[in-house]
C-alpha cells in the first residue's frame, strides 16, 4: 500500500497528463510556493494559476511520471513532458526532477529542476543559441514567463468579476 502523499503525487501528474490544471491547483495549499528555472518564487495561488495557464494552452502535451516517492513530509518525482512550445512552434522534451513538501494532505512547496539551457535550445531554437551562452538567458526566460502568468491571472480575475 502506498503512502497517501505518494497517491497525491500520482493524482497530480495524472491531472497534468489530462491537461487538468484546475485539479492540479486544488492539490496545493492556499499558501503553497513553487519555483523552477522559468517560474521563480511563485506564491499565494500563483502555482495553481501557472498550471491552469500551461495546461489550458497546451495542444499536444504528453506527461509521463517516471518515478515518485513520498512520506509524511517530503516527496520527489521524476517526470518528462513533451509538447510544442507555443511561442516558436518547436517541439520540447523536458526532463524534470521535482521535490515536494506536504502539509495537511496537500502540496505546500514544489521545487522543479531541469536544464534551462537545454529547454531554451529546444523551445527557442537559434535565439537560444545567442542567449544561451550569456547571462541574459535566465532573466529573459523568467521575465517572459512572469509577464505571461501576470496577464493570465489578470484575465482570470476579470472573468470572475
Amino acid at each position: 500500500m502506498s503512502h497517501p502523499n505518494a497517491d497525491l503525487l500520482q493524482r497530480f501528474y495524472t491531472a497534468f497528463a489530462a491537461r487538468d490544471g484546475a485539479t492540479m491547483a486544488a492539490l496545493y495549499t492556499p499558501d503553497a510556493t513553487f519555483s523552477d528555472p522559468a517560474f521563480a518564487d511563485l506564491k499565494d495561488g500563483e502555482p495553481g494559476a501557472m498550471w491552469r495557464m500551461l495546461t489550458g494552452r497546451a495542444q499536444d502535451l504528453e506527461v509521463q511520471l517516471l518515478e515518485h516517492d513520498a512520506d509524511d513530509e517530503r516527496g520527489s518525482a521524476h517526470w518528462v513532458a513533451d509538447y510544442t512550445f507555443g511561442g516558436s512552434g518547436r517541439h520540447v522534451h523536458n526532463d524534470v526532477r521535482s521535490e515536494f513538501r506536504f502539509r495537511d494532505g496537500l502540496i505546500a512547496e514544489q521545487r522543479d529542476t531541469f536544464s534551462l539551457r537545454g529547454w531554451a535550445r529546444q523551445a527557442l531554437g537559434p535565439a537560444a543559441m545567442v542567449l544561451g551562452w550569456t547571462p541574459l538567458l535566465a532573466p529573459k526566460v523568467r521575465s517572459t514567463a512572469r509577464a505571461g502568468l501576470d496577464a493570465f491571472i489578470e484575465q482570470e480575475r476579470a472573468a470572475a468579476s
